[in-house]
């Protein structure tokens, strides 16, 4: 399984999760099967709230899940609907995240939890 984490440094397992899948600088892939550790550059951080292309940010390469520690409403949705799954981060690093995960204790995020801007009010709750 390949599992993608935002991040804002190469730190490999030990970078820190990112707290907004968008605007993170780049992806840390696990493969959990091959036991490998990649990167992605996300080349469409700087879009407009709410205009997210997450496919084209993860450079149309697959992935099976992301953690990550706010996510908005259409990136969620656009993600679902290619059959990727999105979790949220309960541990700063990666691997704690992996750990957990593969524990089964990484609740699943849904459109209730999603982040609705970063202003006074957003409800934004990372």
């Amino acid at each position: 399984m390949k599992i993608c984490f935002p991040v804002a440094q190469d730190k490999g397992l030990e970078s820190e999760v990112y707290g907004h899948f968008g605007s993170a600088p780049l992806f840390i892939v696990v493969d959990t099967d091959a036991g490998t550790v990649g990167k992605i550059t996300n080349n469409n951080q700087h879009h407009a709230h709410g205009m997210c292309n997450p496919i084209l940010a993860l450079d149309n390469q697959h992935v099976d899940a992301i953690v990550v520690g706010g996510i908005g409403a259409g990136a969620l949705n656009k993600l679902n609907a290619s059959g990727i799954r999105v979790f949220q981060a309960r541990a700063a690093t990666v691997q704690a995240n992996v750990d957990l995960f593969a524990g089964k204790n990484l609740p699943e995020y849904t459109l209730q939890q999603c982040c609705g801007g970063h202003g006074p009010g957003s409800g934004c709750a990372h």
